[in-house]
């Protein structure tokens, strides 16, 4: 199904800490539907990926700043995990804002803490990895324990193991989003 995502760009809003896996297989899911990503994020050169939160996996290059990006230039967003990634990511204000703006969003394992930040999980149905479910359900959600699930504009994710379906889900939704903006053409 290649193609579906053409034309789109999706911010990756990731910082220092981010879960390797969280963000290249969901980056590589869309791209090879046709997206053209942009790894956002709050500083600048490149950002230290991790394994399993505590091994040295790698960098990923910043493509550009948050605070200089306007979330109207993004269809959608994806915010992967790692403990260390999304704590960083909820003290900035402007990536906060990132998260608020409605655009559709995916986000797995840890990364759902941003959407207590941004005050945007009450009365959604959401899922994440167990340790964050507590914060979830204390800011308003009703939290499952699913593999993917999608509530509106919100798709989340428990963990790299479910990478597979939350991969194929995102691309789903996203390009579902994708649909009436295509119809009015745009760049």
């Amino acid at each position: 199904m290649a193609g579906e995502l053409s034309g789109r760009r999706v911010a990756i809003l990731a910082a220092d800490g981010v879960e390797r896996v969280e963000l290249e297989q969901p980056r590589q899911a869309l791209e090879d539907a046709g997206a053209r990503t942009v790894v956002v994020s709050i500083s600048s050169g490149e950002i230290q990926a991790r394994d399993n939160d505590l091994a040295d996996a790698g960098t990923f290059a910043v493509d550009q700043l948050v605070g200089a990006a306007s979330v109207d230039d993004y269809e959608a967003l994806l915010l992967p995990g790692g403990t260390v990634n999304p704590d960083k990511l909820r003290m900035e204000p402007a990536a906060v804002g990132f998260v608020r703006s409605g655009k559709p969003v995916a986000s797995i394992c840890h990364g759902p803490w941003n959407f207590v930040e941004a005050d945007v999980a009450r009365g959604r149905r959401l899922t994440s990895y167990p340790s964050v479910r507590t914060d979830l359900r204390n800011a308003g959600a009703k939290v499952v324990d699913e593999e993917v699930v999608t509530d509106g504009n919100i798709t989340t994710s428990r963990s790299p193991d479910d990478l597979p379906a939350f991969c194929e889900r995102i691309v789903q939704e996203f390009a579902r989003a994708a649909q009436p903006a295509a119809a009015g053409g745009g760049s």
